[in-house]
């Protein structure tokens, strides 16, 4: 996930996986010889919070004085978790993960402020224990989920209803899990509302070549 903010507006203390210079378009810590501008496959734009446009690249709103911020993401550990046993419902289906707007604030920074918003993935309820273990181990790309089990206790009202990505069903035997999403920073940038914001569309983020091991803990 990336998001470009204009220098002025940037008030932040939450870790990141990378900060870029202003005006730089190349990670060159996780994505070295990478362009943030075209090397996503789609791209969200936000002036003074609202969404304008969906476009492929960003060349057209590129400014010198835009930083931009790496952001982990949990699609990051998926792959572990295939390892261990534990199927991803929208992948076996073929669609973006669901995502959901909950009613947990983030902690204010400056002018940013908003609710969080978390990725859901159903877990068969005997390996909810292994899915928060394996999770557990990459703290930079969200970790251990924030909640299992009951939605209502984020302010979801209907699993079927993501406000982002595409609906999964959960099978009476799994537990709905909900992980940290990178799609917060929109939410708060649509609260917000800063001149400008350019970011990754939900479900099309920066892929490295960074291997997700390198990031994982003991």
């Amino acid at each position: 996930m990336i998001s470009s903010y204009s220098a002025n507006a940037i008030r932040n203390r939450v870790h990141f996986l990378e900060v870029l210079e202003a005006g730089s378009p190349e990670p060159r810590d996780f994505a070295p010889g990478a362009d943030i501008r075209t090397d996503l496959p789609r791209y969200r734009v936000y002036r003074q919070g609202l969404l304008v446009e969906e476009p492929e690249n960003v060349m057209a709103y590129w400014r010198d004085d835009l930083v931009s911020f790496l952001v982990g993401c949990s699609f990051t550990f998926e792959y572990p978790l295939l390892e261990a046993g534990i199927r991803m419902r929208h992948q076996d289906l073929g669609v973006n993960v669901p995502m959901f707007i909950t009613n947990r604030p983030c902690k204010a920074s400056g002018i940013f402020s908003g609710p969080m918003v978390v990725s859901m993935r159903p877990v068969p309820q005997q390996q909810v224990v292994r899915a928060v273990q394996v999770t557990s181990r990459f703290p930079a790309v969200h970790g251990a989920p924030v909640h299992v089990g009951d939605p209502a206790a984020l302010g979801i009202t209907d699993l079927q209803h993501p406000d982002f990505g595409d609906a999964v069903p959960v099978a009476p035997d799994e537990v709905p899990v909900f992980w940290a999403c990178g799609v917060t920073p929109q939410a708060v940038v649509m609260q917000a509302k800063p001149e400008l914001v350019l970011t990754h569309a939900p479900g099309h983020m920066l892929i490295t070549d960074r291997r997700e091991s390198e990031l994982a803990i003991l």
